[in-house]
């Protein structure tokens, strides 16, 4: 079984955004199936991940990693939902592709939609991921530091951790947050859209980086704005320099939210 890292900056973000919730009701009986796997792959390796219901939470792993080690967790309230739900997956040297296949819910047979696939995955932190791709739920990405990473998120809410690698981000609604531990002067780019919903990032003072906000009906909060700079009026635009030498960018973009800029000590 994957062991899952923990941090207190992962259950300090956690909080402030509700990101993991739980679902169904009290007294329900769920039934579970697991699925767990472990492919040889090169450091450089494509991702690709499609979901409906559940979560997603790829984790970059150091050193000389070349293995990509999927667990995926099937939850069915009956026993012929849990297996029509299935989990595809093709693989080589240079690429996984994860599928997750559910029973068409117009049939009579599956009337009860019930049914999350939960993933986790341990890839090379170098890993390329072309999709991230779940309709309803939760997504989490930690330290990853991939030339490219794109994650697309329907509805729920959307995390990135220590990552120093370039990510595309969107969410249709719910939340996002981007948390960083500690700092490292490497150029990459965070990219990220939210239509309907509020974008948080936590970042150390001793950040330096290019800062993109705007939002359309929301307003911005942001602790690395110059005292002399800041107004009581709500602010729906930034495009600021912060600190000295900055190769990373952020660009933050909600049409229907805030976006909250925070800065704390490493």
């Amino acid at each position: 079984m994957i062991q899952q890292p923990t941090t207190t900056a992962v259950l300090v973000a956690l909080s402030i955004i509700s990101l993991f919730s739980g679902c169904g009701q009290s007294g329900d009986r769920i039934l579970e199936e697991m699925f767990d796997h472990t492919y040889p792959v090169s450091s450089t390796a494509t991702l690709s991940i499609t979901n409906r219901d559940g979560s997603i939470r790829v984790y970059g792993a150091g050193g000389e990693t070349r293995t990509i080690q999927v667990e995926a967790i099937k939850k069915a309230y009956t026993a012929d939902r849990l297996k029509a739900i299935s989990v595809q997956v093709s693989a080589n040297q240079d690429s996984v592709s994860i599928q997750t296949i559910y029973p068409n819910d117009s049939e009579r047979a599956f009337s009860d939609r019930s049914g999350t696939v939960d993933y986790v995955v341990v890839v090379p932190q170098a890993a390329r991921i072309s999709k991230l791709e779940l309709t309803n739920g939760e997504v989490l990405v930690e330290e990853i530091r991939s030339a490219e990473a794109h994650v697309q998120l329907g509805n729920g809410r959307l995390f990135a951790h220590n990552c120093f690698g370039n990510l595309d981000l969107n969410v249709g609604t719910g939340n996002l947050a981007i948390v960083y531990e500690w700092w490292e002067e490497q150029e990459f780019a965070i990219r990220t859209h939210v239509q309907d919903g509020n974008s948080f990032a936590y970042i150390p003072s001793d950040a330096a980086f290019h800062l993109i906000a705007n939002t359309t009906t929301g307003k911005i909060a942001n602790d690395f704005s110059e005292q002399q700079d800041r107004h009581p009026e709500p602010v729906n635009k930034i495009d600021m320099l912060v600190g000295d030498g900055a190769k990373t960018t952020f660009q933050f973009k909600t049409v229907d939210g805030n976006i909250n800029i925070s800065e704390h000590n490493p």
